[in-house]
């Protein structure tokens, strides 16, 4: 008896909520696709658009984890792709390999590929750098405890200590919760903070601005209560900052590989990018 073969079920981010914000191979997936499932809840129906006829196309809404497993080898053992996509990026609050599992089970083929993630397209929707030279070059991606607890020393308390950025996903119906541990961590009062809705949706996109103090009444206010990331960064308005440190790699007395430095400098490091 010839073995049965199966096609491969490729987890595609579909980024943040604009359909046009699909990389280029997640889009020509799509379009060779024989069975697509798409989160609903979050996804845009948009981003299934470039679909060929006769491709099965469901909604994982309103399915569990074991209904999308069953459902996506189902279509695998009749299909050569199989596109499953996910909000922003896969690997980010995504169950990848929660729905992976089972897959390697069945001996159904397994790709992913990355998607824009909503913390990025919320910094891109606002204008705003993550990172600055000499205020901080790191930035964490968190949540807050709900029903999902935090491992040990992941409080977001413990890790506002740091003072960098922080992208905080899942959390804005528990505002009141990041405002506190900012505060305890010692943030200040007027720290600044922005919180996009939707970024990137076409004509859904809410964004505010505030501070610890202010950004709970602010976000009341909007009626924001859902699909938010919330931004806490001391790079926050550098937009309108008198004083910026510069990027040494754009300096002109700053000597790289592709470049050799344009004027002298008392302390001039060579090094690559």
């Amino acid at each position: 008896m010839t073995e049965k073969k199966h096609g491969t079920v490729w987890f595609v981010g579909a980024g943040p909520g604009d359909p046009d914000l699909i990389t280029v191979k997640g889009r020509r997936l799509i379009e060779r696709a024989g069975a697509i499932l798409f989160a609903g809840s979050l996804v845009s129906e948009a981003a299934t658009r470039w679909a060929p006829a006769g491709c099965a196309v469901a909604d994982s809404k309103d399915m569990t984890l074991e209904q999308m497993s069953a459902w996506l080898i189902e279509q695998a053992g009749r299909c050569d792709t199989v596109v499953r996509l996910q909000t922003g990026d896969p690997g980010l609050y995504g169950a990848l390999i929660e729905l992976v599992q089972p897959l390697d089970a069945a001996g159904v083929a397994v790709q992913v590929v990355p998607g824009v993630s909503s913390a990025m397209a919320s910094a891109a929707a606002a204008v705003e750098s993550l990172t600055l030279p000499e205020v901080t070059q790191t930035v964490i991606f968190t949540r807050v405890e709900g029903r999902t607890p935090m491992p040990e020393g992941e409080s977001l308390e413990a890790l506002a200590a740091h003072h960098s950025t922080l992208c905080i996903f899942l959390s804005i119906t528990l505002l009141g919760r990041v405002t506190a541990a900012l505060t305890a961590a010692g943030w200040s009062a007027d720290a600044p903070i922005v919180v996009v809705h939707k970024a990137s949706w076409p004509g859904e996109e809410k964004i505010v601005r505030g501070t610890v103090a202010t950004i709970q009444g602010l976000c009341r206010e909007a009626k924001i209560v859902s699909q938010s990331m919330i931004i806490a960064s001391p790079t926050l308005g550098a937009r309108q900052w008198t004083t910026l440190a510069k990027s040494k790699l754009y300096d002109a007395s700053f000597t790289h590989r592709f470049r050799r430095a344009s004027v002298p400098a008392s302390n001039l490091t060579l090094e690559s990018p």
